[in-house]
Parts: C-alpha cells; structure tokens; sequence
C-alpha cells in the first residue's frame, strides 16, 4: 500500500523524536541530597507528569516538522472526462457544391451545419478537408475549432483552384483514413458531405475503401445535399464501415442530420485516476499549536535537576 506521503523515506527521521520522548520519560529524576532527605515528603507525581509532558513537547513538535517535510499528500475525489472522438470532415468544394440551397449555396449550408455541429461536441478533436480531384487536409485533428469556424470564405467552390473541380470520393476518404490512423486515442469518424458520384468508387473500389477504413475502425457518415438519390456505391462503402447515409433537400434537414450524428455517436465518459495534493493543513495547524503550549510551558513547567 502506498503511504500518504511524497517523500516517505524522511520519516525515518521520527527516530530522532522517538528517542527524546523517551529519554523524557525513562530518564532518572535528579535527586540531591540534603540533610532532609528522609523527611517523608511527597514526591509530587502529578506535577512530574506535568512537567513531563512540557518535556515532550519539543520532541512532538519535531516529529510535525519531520512529517510536513515528507510531503504529505491527499488524494482527490475521481473526476470524469468523455472519451475522445476524433471526427474528421470531408467537405466536397467541386463546382456543383456551389449551387443554390436554401439562402446560399450547398458548401455554405454544410459549413453553417458543421460550425454548429462543433458547438455541441465540444471536448472531440475535429479535422477539416476539403476535396475535389484533389485533396487538402485544410485543418488538422485539433480540439481549438476556430480554425474551422474561419474556413468557409476561403475554400468555398468560386474560389477553389481549378484542380478542385471534380468529385473523387475515393481518393477523399483514403486521405482521411490516414489522418485518422494517426490518431492512437479515442474512437474514430468520418463525416462525408458531397452532393455528386464519383467514378473512382467504380466496381469493387467502393467495397475495398470501405473494408479498410472498417479494420481502421473508421466509421463513416455520408451526407448527400442534392434532390438526387444519393449513389449505391456510396452507399454500400458506408454500410461496410456501419455508419448511414443522409439525403438532404433544405438547410434545416441539414442540421437535423448533424444532430442526428451527434446521437449515434453518444459521448461517453472515462474515469480518471485521483489527483494526490499537498496536505500541511492538519501538520500546520498541530505545529502551531504545540509551539504555542511550549512556549507557555517555558512560563514554569520545565525539567531542571537540582
């Protein structure tokens, strides 16, 4: 068992006070010899004890001085935090995504979505990349989200470079895949926002995607924004993984959608070990109030041997 203290070797020092109180008490009281010995005088026990007792005070304030500089220690009652989920989002930026919905475009409602989205998970590490025929990881797993909440008006589709211009979902989700793999702490998402197919999930690519981002134990979610049906290939690659697939016609079923996230992926809490703290208290307050008594004691109850 460990004991309450940060440095229990020092205790070892309690010898020194152990041995004075003894001495205190087991010593032989002085006897001087006078022609009145004999007298039948009493030898005034209760007021040896007394003094005695003053005795030990030095000895007993000693051994507070020697525990206070062992470092005791207290332990903390056990605190809860939730268990991390890193969420990496993948925001198509091609040039359909700039297309009217609601009072924007479709990548200014994902944006407005997702900003909200980080507002109530907030303790999750959130990660932001954009795709097209190209990828670009523009905000790495971090839990500061300012730097997602900035994002909208610099990638938006009007003004992503030209290479940005088509749809490659594949190679989108292979790129967060590594992101994510990165990451040795706390469950692990993919929030796919796109409203067109992509040619590069063809054939057997969407299954094989899909099976390696389930042994990554990545779960991916699919948010389609477009009166389309959203694309089997899509489908199917997010069944693999176990997560679902949303089709979305207006700005409010957007946001529902995030929040419909947020509950499938419940936020879960991990206990942690108790912190230990310094604890003098009990130390000081005992020394200040032996040293207090000695001093009073030094008024008239002392030792002396004659």
């Amino acid at each position: 068992m460990t004991l309450p203290f940060g440095r229990p070797l020092v205790l070892l020092l309690l010898a020194v006070p152990a041995v004075l109180l003894w001495r205190v008490w087991r010593r032989d009281q002085g006897r001087l010899v006078l022609p009145f010995d004999f007298s039948g005088a009493r030898r005034g026990r209760p007021l040896a004890f007394a003094v005695n007792l003053a005795e030990s005070l030095p000895a007993l304030l000693l051994a507070v001085v020697i525990a206070i500089l062992a470092s005791p220690q207290q332990a903390g009652a056990p605190k809860n935090r939730r268990a991390l989920t890193n969420i990496e989002f993948c925001v198509d930026i091609s040039g359909s995504m700039g297309s009217s919905f609601g009072s924007g475009t479709r990548y200014d409602a994902a944006m407005e979505a997702i900003n909200k989205f980080v507002d109530y998970r907030r303790g999750d590490a959130f990660g932001l990349t954009f795709f097209g025929n190209n990828v670009m990881h523009w905000v790495p797993l971090t839990s500061d989200v300012s730097a997602i909440k900035c994002a909208p008006p610099f990638m938006s589709p009007q003004k992503a470079p030209p290479w940005f211009g088509g749809t490659e979902i594949g190679k989108a989700l292979v790129a967060c895949r590594r992101v994510l793999r990165e990451r040795e702490e706390g469950d692990r998402m993919i929030v796919l926002v796109s409203d067109g197919m992509s040619a590069d999930l063809y054939g057997d690519r969407a299954q094989e995607i899909g099976q390696q981002l389930k042994e990554s134990n990545i779960v991916v979610h699919a948010v389609h924004i477009a009166e389309t049906t959203i694309p089997g290939d899509i489908v199917n690659l997010v069944a693999i993984t176990g997560g679902e697939v949303f089709e979305v016609d207006d700005p409010q079923t957007l946001i529902n959608v995030f929040a419909r996230i947020d509950k499938m992926q419940q936020t879960e809490l991990v206990q942690l070990a108790p912190e230990t703290f310094d604890h003098f208290g009990p130390y000081c307050i005992a020394g200040l109030s032996l040293l207090g008594l000695m001093s009073t004691a030094l008024f008239g109850l002392r030792y002396t041997p004659w």
